[in-house]
């Protein structure tokens, strides 16, 4: 990813000079001008300048958690004892947390596995995104790691080693890597700060794994989830692993569904079944997909495009609120779109000849697809139930 992401790569070191951070040039790293070249060139930074990155990173987030209260957060004191082999763990657990160098422990292990798992920039990225600072980004991304069950998918992966393509091994990481990375931003943006690891955690960690296990019935398009299923076979990863790789990019609209589920007092199957017919109904996904082919050359198309890609989960999820609430709760879940787009087939019409137009010229810039984005907006402003007339008198 080094060509690709080269202007966040040159943004993040700009920054790290001007907090006073890193000498660039004493580190043999890249000038602005010999960085423009090489993003002309279709080239980004070499190994041996990422690993000076990545060395100025973990010294730079390790500090900010120690200055910080993020170690003092009993749901992070958990990094104390992972850091000890399981013998000193089963003799010792008790005494753990008096140990004198708890704190700098505990701000290594975030550091080191944040960085580890979601890159360099993870951080930076994000603070640039939501405002959030470094500790509060450990939070959240702690509890999405904890709440999609990252471990042990990390470890399901790792154990391939040698027995698939690199590249494939590489791929899968990456999808794990965007799964984390789009979850601790919606936790950034959808809870008030500080957040509540532990109560993150168990409010969606439950719900979020009976959802993955029931997620393939719910889904309208289940043949492409068998389609890339099996390439994943194909390339000898093992099946129940290829199965959840494949299901990991809709995994992360539990978060929404989970939310979505409680604010109508709806099963979570009952609320998923909903937000994910909707999406193929008004084509979500198709719209999607095209948010994210936008280029992300620099910083303002990246945050464009973040913003229109959480602006559309977002809508899908008020459109399914809408519609758990104005329909009879025991209809299947296309009766229930069904009934809801009958009271509501003006503004629904209007939309999906938007995206037909759309379609049809072929042009899926920022200013379309805003366009797009605008009707399906207005479908939650102009939908609602119809108004009972008030005898007179």
């Amino acid at each position: 990813q080094a060509a690709s992401m080269v202007d966040v790569h040159a943004r993040y070191i700009r920054a790290l000079e001007q907090a006073g951070k890193l000498n660039r040039e004493l580190e043999f790293l890249p000038s602005e001008e010999e960085l423009a070249e090489r993003r002309s060139d279709g080239m980004g930074l070499s190994a041996p300048e990422f690993a000076v990155l990545l060395a100025y990173t973990k010294i730079t987030l390790y500090r900010e958690m120690l200055d910080s209260d993020v170690t003092e957060d009993s749901y992070l004191s958990g990094e104390l004892e992972r850091y000890f082999p399981t013998p000193l763990r089963e003799r010792f657990q008790d005494r753990m947390q008096e140990h004198r160098l708890r704190r700098e422990i505990i701000a290594t292990q975030i550091t080191n596995s944040m960085v580890n798992r979601c890159g360099t920039t993870f951080a930076f990225r994000l603070q640039e995104e939501t405002g959030a600072p470094p500790p509060e980004i450990a939070r959240a991304y702690t509890a999405a790691r904890e709440i999609f069950g990252m471990r042990d998918l990390w470890a399901q992966i790792e154990a391939l080693d040698t027995g698939i393509e690199a590249q494939t091994q590489i791929r899968m990481l990456l999808d794990g890597r965007r799964l984390v990375e789009r979850a601790t931003r919606w936790l950034l943006r959808n809870r008030r700060p500080p957040l509540d690891v532990a109560a993150a955690v168990s409010y969606f960690s439950e719900r979020t794994a009976e959802l993955s296990g029931r997620i393939m019935e719910l889904l309208p398009d289940r043949e492409a989830i068998e389609r890339a299923t099996g390439q994943l076979v194909e390339a000898n990863v093992p099946p129940e692993l290829a199965r959840r790789m494949a299901i990991l990019n809709r995994l992360f609209s539990a978060l929404d569904i989970v939310d979505v589920a409680e604010a109508t007092d709806q099963p979570v199957e009952t609320a998923a079944g909903v937000y994910f017919t909707l999406g193929d109904r008004l084509r979500l996904h198709w719209l999607r997909s095209h948010v994210e082919a936008l280029p992300r050359d620099n910083r303002w198309q990246t945050l464009a495009r973040a913003a229109l890609r959480d602006d559309l989960y977002s809508q899908q999820a008020e459109l399914t609120t809408e519609i758990l609430r104005n329909t009879p709760d025991d209809l299947p879940a296309a009766e229930r779109i069904d009934a809801w787009v009958n009271v509501n087939w003006e503004p629904v019409e209007r939309t999906l000849q938007v995206l037909t137009d759309i379609n049809a010229s072929g042009a899926f810039g920022l200013a379309t697809l805003s366009v797009a984005l605008r009707e399906i907006r207005n479908l939650i402003t102009s939908s609602a139930p119809p108004v009972e007339e008030v005898p007179a008198g």
